[in-house]
């Protein structure tokens, strides 16, 4: 017998030692600790252990989150007689997403052998992208006309609940048009009077729906600001189309978060789990942006380039370069990280753009007199203390590198802060911005700053 800690080469020998041994031992286990086996092994073997264990477990083992990025390719392993109805045995919104992975010609064949309201409901669900509201839902749903009793809904759920995926709450529809009218919890329906009417027991106020087009991560800020479990999906005629419900908001968060992470590192976001990315696939997802950082840090080269006859004057201002270059890009990806945060939580719109800058602008003065006068104390304190002969103008250098970083800084807040908006006005994602990118940006400008300060005050004297 084994445990939740077993690994998957364990499973594996079991497979091959005692299939039903192997079947009597997983079932003892959690689905999301079998996914995780399942992961580690090749798809052809976790086909076989998947086909090995009882009808219901294998379902729910397909319906965890663990397994999204490998189940497809062990699905195509596997005996069609099991996947049709393990597919049709699935929650409509995990078996969406199972048919969006597979090649389009295979894809074509399951639909034709799944039965018709299956295949009605993956093909609604798969009109829209997977980023959306409608692509996450699922249509496993209750719904029953207002005008129902309690009684009559209680013993409806009796003969129904053990088909439905999850259920945090009846749907009323208008009894004339279906049109969704109010939305009752399972609490309210069980501690009512069998007598009343649903329409009684209702909240009188609208319900709080989204259309399927809503970005996921706006169904997901929802729910959380209304403290629901679930939100139905409505069309244009507010005709009950699905649910999202919170554990599938979870799961598209921490995917969106993976690839936003990904994305600051300035890298694209991966298709799947790390250690299932091939070689080339690794170096197409990282290569693309890591060329492009090295053409913009050549506009960096060509700054120095220009202003290599100062820097031959005065050697020792190369000595602070990585200095308040870092300082200007350190500035900026703190603001970048914030914004991106702000936008991805609505906590602030496009129009605020302007509203930020003058909140960046000040914050970035402030951050920068801060570095500045670091740098400024350093530059005498060492000199003083005769760490280092910075030479008879020293104090002219301590000034230079700390109006140098006040500006530099300055500017690291705000173009940090405003490139988030400027990507997401041209249609592009705002974690685009990532920290490498923004840290570019900042180099370049930041020498021009630099050299700019140092010929203004070191002028007559080292320049």
């Amino acid at each position: 017998m084994i445990d939740q800690t077993r690994l998957a080469p364990e499973l594996l020998y079991l497979l091959h030692k005692d299939p039903a041994e192997l079947a009597q031992a997983l079932a003892e286990l959690r689905p999301p600790d079998i996914a995780e086996a399942l992961r580690d092994l090749p798809p052809a073997a976790a086909a076989k252990v998947v086909e090995a264990l009882p009808f219901d477990l294998s379902v729910n083992v397909f319906d965890e989150p663990e397994l999204a990025e490998d189940r497809c390719e062990i699905l195509l392993h596997m005996n069609e007689d099991v996947v049709v109805p393990l597919i049709e045995a699935m929650s409509s919104d995990q078996r969406a997403d199972v048919l969006r992975e597979m090649p389009s010609a295979a894809r074509s064949e399951f639909l034709k052998k799944l039965d018709d309201e299956t295949r009605q409901s993956l093909q609604q669900i798969l009109l829209y992208p997977p980023e959306t509201a409608g692509g996450i839902m699922t249509t496993e749903f209750v719904a029953v006309p207002e005008n129902q009793t309690v009684a009559e809904t209680l013993d409806f759920l009796n003969k129904v609940a053990h088909a439905k995926e999850t259920i945090y709450a009846i749907y009323l529809l208008d009894p004339l048009d279906r049109r969704l009218a109010h939305v009752v919890s399972l609490r309210e329906l069980i501690v009512s009077d069998p007598a009343q009417k649903l329409v009684d027991i209702a909240d009188p106020r609208a319900p709080i729906a989204v259309k399927p087009e809503t970005d996921r991560e706006e169904a997901a800020r929802i729910i959380s600001k209304y403290n629901l479990l679930a939100i139905p999906v409505v069309d244009e005629q507010n005709h009950l189309l699905g649910i999202v419900t919170v554990d599938d908001v979870i799961d598209a968060l921490v995917q969106e978060q993976t690839e936003d992470a990904q994305k600051f590192g300035g890298v694209e976001a991966l298709d799947a789990p790390y250690m299932n990315i091939g070689f080339g696939e690794m170096i197409k997802k990282r290569a693309g942006w890591l060329s492009a950082l090295f053409l913009s840090e050549m506009l960096t080269a060509t700054a120095m380039q220009h202003f290599e006859t100062e820097i031959e004057k005065a050697a020792v201002l190369a000595m602070f370069i990585p200095l308040v270059m870092s300082s200007g890009g350190n500035s900026g990806s703190q603001a970048t990280s914030l914004i991106i945060r702000a936008l991805a939580l609505g906590e602030i719109k496009l129009r605020d753009w302007w509203r930020i800058a003058l909140r960046e602008l000040p914050t970035g003065l402030t951050l920068g007199a801060i570095l500045g006068t670091i740098g400024l104390i350093r530059i005498m304190l060492w000199q003083r203390l005769h760490f280092f002969d910075y030479g008879v103008h020293y104090a002219r250098l301590a000034v230079t590198v700390g109006f140098a970083l006040l500006g530099i800084v300055a500017f690291g807040s705000l173009a940090g802060s405003l490139l988030p908006f400027v990507l997401k006005r041209l249609g592009f994602d705002p974690a685009s911005a990532s920290a490498p990118f923004v840290a570019t940006l900042v180099d370049v400008t930041g020498l021009v700053i630099y050299f700019s300060v140092a010929f203004l005050i070191l002028r007559g004297t080292l320049l």
